[in-house]
């Protein structure tokens, strides 16, 4: 989905905070990868249930798939714990709240339940996919709004002074517009610390749209707001390697820093990316092998770089290739042991992905790669810097670089 496809979305909206009253358009918890994961709650409960049926915020909460996940992934309560309630409720309810302000979902009262309803799933598919669809979304969707509440002359103004006094200007202007036209206005102090959350959740995705300085605990960023400070679960989302020594192993490098990966995180993100791209090949290459030389099947879908070495990639479509069973545990695993990559398969794997991804990014209707996100996982998987250097479409480029990584 492209920019301007949902831009043609919430061009048929009219978001004018000042006739809807509502606060609750964007809030707290809010976030890319939040919204991500409940997004693609709410599609694997719809899966289940169908498309028609109405549900409520509990019941994707309490749904099994939201179970396996969010507990693991975003460290919460249990779901069934004394403590959960309220932070269940903030944690789903928010992001669902945002989606039926955003016009994807219908919002009704069935007594004093909130129920919803979809209306339009392409988009909520779009944001489950990954947390950078889900910020692409977020960033045109809070553009929307702002607009639409004439506020947009009041943020540009921010974004070209990048000081104290334009800060603070901002955030009374925010905060009085909030106060005057929703119902925030009534709830005194602990209003304003409302108003406070739902700024930084609108201010820093904007920056970061910018390379511009946002907001940091209540005052100006000293820097540029980076990607990481725009998520829930920041550590998922750093550079946990770029400061290690070439000569260090990965692991050894984690142990020395005392770092914890996320084990939880990045396997429900690989699996997901998995299913996405079988999906793809079923649909749009009949099911085959992306490798060729075999009629078989590819029900297989394998990491060229392995997701026990390289858990920062193991998401990414683009380390990711659609195998025969044959191809996978008899050539890029040989003997079927997973544990070993066979190296000059894997060198074969990554030329083919290459030409996968120019054919998708060009000739494809729906383009489900990136080719910067493709430069990164070469980058990650060689620990070679050099690969970022690579002109957008120079697909040449990368297949001359990967036989200069061979070369041995």
């Amino acid at each position: 989905m492209t920019d301007n496809e949902i831009i043609e979305f919430l061009n048929n909206k009219n978001y004018d905070i000042r006739i809807h009253n509502n606060a609750r358009w964007i809030d707290q918890k809010c976030t890319p990868d939040v919204i991500c994961i409940v997004a693609d709650c709410i599609i694997n409960y719809l899966d289940e249930c169908g498309d028609d049926v109405e549900f409520t915020s509990k019941d994707i909460w309490f749904s099994d798939y939201a179970i396996q996940n969010v507990h693991d992934i975003f460290s919460k309560v249990e779901v069934d714990s004394s403590s959960a309630s309220n932070e269940y409720d903030k944690f789903f309810g928010q992001p669902i709240k945002l989606f039926a302000y955003a016009g994807l979902l219908n919002e009704d009262k069935a007594g004093r339940n909130n129920v919803y309803k979809l209306i339009n799933r392409e988009i909520l598919e779009f944001i489950a996919v990954r947390e950078r669809n889900a910020l692409q979304f977020l960033t045109l969707y809070i553009k929307k709004v702002i607009a639409d509440s004439d506020l947009t002359s009041s943020f540009d103004e921010f974004f070209r002074a990048q000081n104290k006094d334009g800060y603070n200007k901002l955030k009374d202007t925010f905060y009085n517009y909030t106060v005057t036209y929703t119902e925030i206005g009534s709830r005194g102090s602990s209003g304003k610390t409302e108003c406070g959350r739902i700024f930084t959740k609108i201010i820093n995705v904007l920056a970061f749209a910018l390379r511009k300085r946002g907001t940091e605990r209540g005052h100006i960023s000293k820097y540029a707001i980076t990607y990481d400070m725009l998520m829930y679960n920041r550590d998922n989302f750093r550079d946990i390697y770029a400061d290690k020594p070439k000569d260090i192993a990965r692991k050894d490098f984690l142990a020395s820093q005392h770092i914890v990966i996320n084990e939880a995180y990045f396997s429900y993100q690989s699996q997901k990316a998995k299913r996405r791209l079988r999906k793809y090949n079923d649909i749009y290459r009949g099911g085959l092998s992306e490798m060729g030389g075999d009629t078989e099947k590819a029900t297989h879908i394998h990491h060229i770089f392995s997701a026990s070495e390289f858990p920062e990639i193991s998401f990414y479509l683009e380390n990711l290739i659609a195998l025969t069973p044959n191809q996978h545990f008899n050539h890029a695993h040989p003997n079927g042991n997973t544990q070993i990559v066979d190296r000059d398969y894997q060198h074969d794997c990554l030329i083919v992905k290459t030409d996968s991804i120019k054919d998708n990014l060009e000739n494809s209707v729906e383009k489900i790669y990136s080719f910067s996100d493709f430069l990164r996982v070469l980058y990650i998987g060689f620990n070679e810097e050099t690969f970022l250097e690579i002109e957008q479409g120079d697909y040449n480029g990368i297949k001359i670089k990967i036989e200069l990584e061979y070369i041995a």
